[in-house]
């Protein structure tokens, strides 16, 4: 970006002053005209990005996008200029946010050697950076619990719906409603990285055999609440949290 600057500084130092004007009059001077408002581009994808995370975050995937547009400081035209829809905007926050989970979920299960100690971070990590409310639906999957054959629990295929007020509560609704995980390679892998966290758990006896991956995922969203005071909502998200890790743990017969 640097770069870039300093070519459009140089071309208008040494450009007569006609020739800044001229269509097409030559391939250089054409480049340095467009180059500003490239980066200008690129400036308002990353104010559009932030403010659909922070408004998102803040009322869920129902918020409008002129919400977005308000928070970013640009008109909603540019905002659909460059997401055709908000299911657009929507996808690209998703896809961020379960990247960013599952990066925490690796190195969480490279780093800790203790099974519980792995979850536990991860569980921290991730609530702590706010991931949860921007979860996206279809790896929320919550319901009935039934045992597999190997008596382990199993999830019956239930999403919760966004919430569209940041007050409102997890609705249930038919998975078929949402965009399946066997679609969506980023969300299949969080859910095999969690899977192995909570393996791993499940087989040293620290956690309770009828917790599944989506139980884990939910106390993510759970956890992360949305306050207006920053520092009284990570103290609410520790509190929360830890009585959340608590219900988790296997306790002795």
């Amino acid at each position: 970006m640097h770069i870039q600057d300093s070519q459009w500084s140089s071309a208008s130092a040494v450009a007569p002053a006609g020739t800044m004007s001229a269509a097409g009059g030559n391939g250089r001077v054409d480049h340095a005209r467009t180059t500003p408002l490239r980066v200008d581009a690129q400036r308002n994808l990353e104010h559009v990005l932030r403010a659909a995370r922070e408004v998102f975050g803040e009322s869920g995937y129902g918020a409008p996008m002129e919400d977005v547009a308000r928070r970013a400081r640009v008109g909603v035209g540019t905002v659909y200029r460059r997401f055709p829809s908000k299911d657009v905007l929507v996808r690209r926050i998703a896809e961020e946010e379960t990247s960013r989970l599952t990066d925490q979920a690796r190195a969480a299960l490279g780093q800790e050697d203790e099974p519980w100690s792995a979850l536990s971070r991860f569980l921290r990590t991730s609530v702590a950076s706010g991931a949860g409310r921007l979860l996206p639906p279809q790896v929320l999957r919550v319901g009935v619990a039934e045992d597999g054959p190997d008596g382990i629990a199993v999830d019956e295929v239930r999403v919760p719906q966004q919430r569209a007020q940041p007050t409102a509560e997890l609705r249930l609704v038919s998975g078929s409603q949402d965009t399946s995980v066997d679609d969506d390679p980023g969300a299949a892998a969080l859910l095999d990285v969690v899977g192995q966290l909570v393996e791993r758990a499940r087989a040293a006896g620290e956690l309770r055999t009828d917790v599944t991956v989506s139980d884990v995922l939910l106390v993510i969203a759970t956890a992360a609440p949305s306050l207006p005071d920053a520092a009284q909502q990570a103290a609410a998200s520790a509190r929360l949290l830890d009585i959340l890790l608590e219900g988790l743990r296997s306790r002795p017969s």
